[in-house]
């Protein structure tokens, strides 16, 4: 039976395993990687991504994340490919191929064929003298010295390599691409990440009360404004222009401090400083103004005249957090 120290000490070895392999990836980064990159660069047609086994599923992933980074791309299983899937190869498409071995029978007849009809094959292998190798026009070497699994069979490291080779494509194509976040965020426009990218201030206060008192409004009426309005804050307004904020906060310390606070006006308590965005901001750079300064309220702006308050909990309701 394996002790904890065991089980420990067994993820640590494949963990570290598995970094070295990736890390010697640099030594077989070659010309073959830049030739690589101009072929889909220059193509006027997609990135088709095959494989079998383990190797199937790593191109699925890769595929995944040349689409969300601007490079077109679909999966083709090669088992499917060389029953009747092959059609979906066009003329200008390019073929990568995934293999750790090159030799399995499946991609030699698939090979074979897609040198046949002049599409152009990027190999991604730990075998530069493989039958797959050898008809590629590009090879993007995998090699690795041994799997993490303890019987050297089970596709671990390999695997891993060929996901991080994949990756560097990627992330290449990406910058020489100038792909930006906003890019990015037409890719990714459901769930947090797309809501990172694309949320605006002006979509979460759209429709909220807006509140506000004047220099000279009483304390009393400041709180019933701040209550009514529920944002846990007002702003104080002059002549349409924002001059500071009371929050909850304020009220506490005030009450604190002074048994007598009913002479007192809204601007006897009132931040002069309050932190302000603008309507048009990223809701992103909301949560980071509010993270950096400890507060859960913001002063909302639009030509420099106030619109309303954006909350923490807007950020929170949003999935932002």
């Amino acid at each position: 039976m394996k002790t904890s120290k065991n089980i420990l000490q067994i993820a640590k070895q494949t963990i570290i395993e598995e970094s070295k392999a990736i890390a010697n990836l640099i030594n077989f980064l070659n010309s073959d990687f830049e030739n690589a990159i101009n072929i889909i660069l220059n193509s006027q047609g997609r990135v088709i991504v095959t494989g079998i086994g383990k190797s199937a599923n790593i191109a699925t992933k890769i595929v995944a994340t040349f689409n969300s980074t601007g490079t077109p791309a679909i999966f083709m299983h090669a088992a499917d490919a060389i029953h009747g899937d092959l059609g979906n190869v066009q003329k200008n498409d390019i073929v990568i191929c995934i293999s750790k071995s090159g030799n399995t029978p499946e991609i030699k007849v698939l090979a074979a064929l897609i040198k046949k009809n002049n599409i152009k094959i990027i190999a991604i292998t730990g075998n530069e003298n493989s039958f797959l190798g050898i008809n590629a026009d590009c090879i993007l070497n995998t090699f690795v010295e041994k799997e993490a699994c303890p019987n050297n069979l089970a596709p671990t490291t390999s695997t891993t390599a060929q996901l991080v080779m994949g990756d560097a494509l990627a992330v290449v194509l990406l910058e020489l691409r100038g792909f930006t976040s906003n890019d990015f965020a037409k890719y990714h426009p459901g769930g947090t990440l797309g809501k990172k990218l694309y949320l605006r201030v002006s979509d979460l206060i759209e429709g909220n009360l807006t509140p506000k008192v004047t220099l000279e409004t009483s304390i009393i009426d400041a709180i019933v404004e701040i209550s009514e309005k529920r944002f846990g804050a007002t702003a104080v307004i002059d002549n349409e222009k924002i001059v500071g904020i009371i929050t909850d906060g304020d009220i506490r310390r005030m009450l604190t401090k002074n048994e007598d606070f009913q002479k007192l006006k809204a601007k006897d308590i009132m931040n002069s400083n309050p932190k302000i965005i603008n309507y048009d901001d990223m809701a992103i750079d909301a949560l980071q103004i509010m993270e950096s300064n400890n507060i859960s309220q913001l002063i909302v702006v639009k030509n420099d005249l106030y619109v309303g308050i954006i909350h923490l909990h807007e950020l929170l309701k949003e999935g932002i957090i």
